[in-house]
């Protein structure tokens, strides 16, 4: 490790160390304050805000302007840094059974690093007595959309009508599948209306030569997240799906990514 990137990770290290100090920075993040302002904000006593705030100022985290606290460019940064560390282990924490012993080389690094945006997602997980709850789930998104970004790496019977509803609306519909199931898709969608919605560019189908270990389906206000276990087998028992704007832009940036890779 470099001297400089040495020294990035002890500041960092510091910071984080005391749940005093994160309180103060967050408090400073949002707005410069007084000793006394901080005390109200965050109830903690005068002494131990008054000491953090000596550290923080001998380390070149804080500077006092008039009376008030103000954070330095740098320290905003590791701040936002902590931030999202903290962010990423709940995500992971939260949503274990869907991450662990499961594959997830064909999520993008770029993807990985912004995995924190997936946080207000809902893990849905079949059950004895629903055992087709995640298909149910992910059909009625389908049903209920004008358009589809797909990464399909399975056919399941129901996909090609709900296919070809959302073409016969006038939607688009974008597919990334492998080339052993490009025949099968486009033997059962609607002969003519396959050639009209290619002809008006409704429907994009880009395949793939190898096998795709990756499910996403994106609709116009839901994003599903599937993923293949270790052993190489689609776990059909829980899917990540969300309604926030953010996750959807990660699936779709996801999609992006897949497509560039095959074109």
């Amino acid at each position: 490790m470099s001297a400089e990137n040495k020294n990035i990770t002890n500041e960092i290290k510091f910071l984080a160390k005391s749940g005093i100090r994160l309180k103060i920075l967050k408090e400073l993040n949002m707005q410069p304050s007084s000793v006394k302002e901080l005390v109200r904000k965050t109830n903690i006593t005068y002494s131990s805000i008054s000491s953090n705030l000596t550290k923080l100022e001998k380390n070149g985290h804080v500077i006092k302007i008039d009376n008030a606290f103000h954070l330095n460019s740098i320290t905003k940064i590791y701040l936002k840094t902590l931030m999202d560390f903290k962010m990423s282990i709940e995500l992971i924490n939260e949503f274990n059974d869907l991450w662990d012993k499961h594959n997830l080389t064909p999520i993008n690094i770029n993807s990985l690093r912004n995995i924190t945006d997936l946080k207000d997602s809902k893990l849905i997980e079949a059950t004895p007595i629903d055992i087709y709850r995640t298909h149910n789930t992910i059909k009625n998104h389908l049903n209920q959309t004008a358009t589809i970004k797909a990464i399909f790496p399975y056919l399941h019977p129901d996909y090609p009508e709900l296919i070809e509803n959302t073409l016969k609306n006038g939607g688009n519909v974008d597919l990334i599948i492998n080339r052993e199931l490009l025949k099968e898709i486009l033997i059962n969608i609607d002969k003519n209306l396959r050639k009209e919605s290619v002809k008006n560019q409704n429907l994009k189908i880009f395949s793939h030569k190898h096998e795709i270990n990756l499910y996403l389906a994106i609709c116009d206000t839901t994003m599903n997240l599937g993923l293949f276990k270790n052993d190489g087998s689609f776990d059909q028992n829980r899917i990540l799906t969300s309604n926030n704007l953010k996750a959807i832009k990660w699936a779709d940036d996801l999609f992006e990514n897949m497509k560039e890779s095959i074109s």
